[in-house]
Protein backbone atom coordinates (compact mmCIF):
# COMPACT_ATOMS: atom_id res chain seq x y z
CA UNK A 1 0.00 0.00 0.00
CA UNK A 2 0.97 3.31 -0.55
CA UNK A 3 2.16 5.84 2.18
CA UNK A 4 -0.56 8.26 0.69
CA UNK A 5 -3.59 5.80 0.93
CA UNK A 6 -1.79 4.39 4.27
CA UNK A 7 -2.03 7.79 5.95
CA UNK A 8 -5.44 8.11 4.65
CA UNK A 9 -6.79 5.19 5.75
CA UNK A 10 -4.84 5.78 9.15
CA UNK A 11 -6.70 9.35 9.63
CA UNK A 12 -9.82 7.25 9.06
CA UNK A 13 -9.20 4.82 12.13
CA UNK A 14 -7.45 7.40 14.35
CA UNK A 15 -11.08 9.27 13.70
CA UNK A 16 -12.82 6.36 14.61
CA UNK A 17 -10.31 5.76 17.61
CA UNK A 18 -10.78 9.31 18.59
CA UNK A 19 -14.44 9.01 18.41
CA UNK A 20 -14.26 6.37 21.28
CA UNK A 21 -11.96 8.73 23.26
CA UNK A 22 -13.74 11.69 23.52
CA UNK A 23 -17.48 9.28 23.88
CA UNK A 24 -15.72 7.22 26.83
CA UNK A 25 -14.76 10.99 28.08
CA UNK A 26 -17.88 12.53 28.09
CA UNK A 27 -19.46 9.26 29.49
CA UNK A 28 -16.65 9.18 31.98
CA UNK A 29 -17.17 13.03 32.83
CA UNK A 30 -20.19 12.01 34.80
CA UNK A 31 -18.46 10.20 37.22
CA UNK A 32 -15.20 11.67 37.68
CA UNK A 33 -13.67 15.23 37.28
CA UNK A 34 -12.54 16.08 33.49
CA UNK A 35 -8.47 15.80 33.96
CA UNK A 36 -9.15 11.94 35.31
CA UNK A 37 -11.85 11.17 32.32
CA UNK A 38 -9.40 12.26 29.85
CA UNK A 39 -6.88 10.23 30.79
CA UNK A 40 -8.99 7.01 31.45
CA UNK A 41 -10.52 8.05 27.96
CA UNK A 42 -7.13 7.94 26.57
CA UNK A 43 -6.66 4.24 26.98
CA UNK A 44 -9.87 3.29 25.36
CA UNK A 45 -9.03 5.19 22.62
CA UNK A 46 -5.17 4.05 22.19
CA UNK A 47 -6.32 0.42 22.44
CA UNK A 48 -8.89 1.26 19.49
CA UNK A 49 -6.83 2.26 17.82
CA UNK A 50 -4.06 -0.10 18.22
CA UNK A 51 -6.44 -2.89 17.09
CA UNK A 52 -7.49 -0.91 13.92
CA UNK A 53 -4.08 -0.10 12.70
CA UNK A 54 -2.84 -3.57 12.98
CA UNK A 55 -5.84 -4.61 11.37
CA UNK A 56 -6.11 -2.11 8.57
CA UNK A 57 -3.05 -0.01 8.55
CA UNK A 58 0.08 -1.44 9.04
CA UNK A 59 1.51 -4.70 7.89
CA UNK A 60 3.12 -7.31 9.91
CA UNK A 61 6.05 -6.37 12.10
CA UNK A 62 7.45 -10.06 12.70
CA UNK A 63 6.92 -8.71 16.40
CA UNK A 64 4.28 -10.48 18.81
CA UNK A 65 1.23 -8.83 19.29
CA UNK A 66 2.54 -7.55 23.44
CA UNK A 67 5.26 -6.58 21.24
CA UNK A 68 3.97 -3.95 18.77
CA UNK A 69 1.38 -2.97 21.67
CA UNK A 70 3.84 -1.96 23.69
CA UNK A 71 5.80 0.20 21.13
CA UNK A 72 3.00 1.39 20.57
CA UNK A 73 1.72 2.52 23.61
CA UNK A 74 5.32 3.82 24.20
CA UNK A 75 4.16 5.96 21.38
CA UNK A 76 0.94 6.54 22.77
CA UNK A 77 2.26 7.72 26.34
CA UNK A 78 4.70 10.46 24.80
CA UNK A 79 1.15 11.94 22.05
CA UNK A 80 -0.74 11.58 25.38
CA UNK A 81 0.86 14.12 27.41
CA UNK A 82 0.53 16.19 24.28
CA UNK A 83 -3.09 15.56 24.49
CA UNK A 84 -3.35 16.21 27.84
CA UNK A 85 -1.42 19.56 27.30
CA UNK A 86 -3.65 20.82 24.75
CA UNK A 87 -7.02 19.78 26.31
CA UNK A 88 -6.51 20.82 30.07
CA UNK A 89 -4.44 24.22 28.95
CA UNK A 90 -7.63 24.86 26.21
CA UNK A 91 -10.36 23.89 28.60
CA UNK A 92 -9.09 25.35 31.90
CA UNK A 93 -7.01 28.28 30.74
CA UNK A 94 -7.40 29.63 27.60
CA UNK A 95 -11.22 29.08 26.80
CA UNK A 96 -11.92 30.83 29.83
CA UNK A 97 -9.51 33.72 29.31
CA UNK A 98 -11.22 34.00 25.96
CA UNK A 99 -14.35 33.63 27.04
CA UNK A 100 -15.57 30.93 25.31
CA UNK A 101 -17.87 28.26 26.76
CA UNK A 102 -19.60 26.46 24.26
CA UNK A 103 -19.23 23.25 25.00
CA UNK A 104 -15.27 24.32 25.73
CA UNK A 105 -14.11 20.96 27.64
CA UNK A 106 -15.19 18.59 24.43
CA UNK A 107 -14.03 21.18 21.72
CA UNK A 108 -10.60 21.26 24.10
CA UNK A 109 -10.74 17.54 23.80
CA UNK A 110 -10.94 16.84 20.47
CA UNK A 111 -8.30 19.58 20.00
CA UNK A 112 -6.60 17.66 21.82
CA UNK A 113 -6.70 14.08 20.50
CA UNK A 114 -6.25 15.30 17.27
CA UNK A 115 -3.13 17.28 17.75
CA UNK A 116 -0.98 14.53 17.32
CA UNK A 117 -1.84 12.54 14.58
CA UNK A 118 1.16 13.20 12.16
CA UNK A 119 3.78 12.41 14.53
CA UNK A 120 1.94 9.60 15.70
CA UNK A 121 1.56 8.59 12.28
CA UNK A 122 5.31 7.93 11.34
CA UNK A 123 6.20 7.20 14.58
CA UNK A 124 4.03 3.75 14.46
CA UNK A 125 4.61 3.16 11.27
CA UNK A 126 8.77 3.17 11.56
CA UNK A 127 8.72 1.99 15.57
CA UNK A 128 5.47 0.45 16.39
CA UNK A 129 4.84 -1.65 13.20
CA UNK A 130 8.47 -1.00 11.74
CA UNK A 131 9.95 -4.58 10.52
CA UNK A 132 11.98 -6.46 12.74
CA UNK A 133 15.30 -6.36 11.54
CA UNK A 134 16.63 -9.78 10.63
CA UNK A 135 20.07 -9.10 12.90
CA UNK A 136 17.79 -9.36 16.00
CA UNK A 137 16.35 -12.71 14.91
CA UNK A 138 20.22 -14.28 14.33
CA UNK A 139 21.44 -12.68 17.35
CA UNK A 140 18.72 -14.26 19.42
CA UNK A 141 19.76 -17.57 17.47
CA UNK A 142 23.21 -17.39 18.70
CA UNK A 143 22.29 -17.06 22.55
Amino acid sequence: MNDGKRLLIFLVTGGLAAGVNVLSRILLSQVMNYEAAVAVAYLFGMTTAFLLARRFVFDASGRHVGGEFGRFALVNAVAFAQVWLVSIGLALYVFPYLGFTWHAETIAHVIGVASPVLTSYYAHKHFSFGSKPAEVDRVKGAL
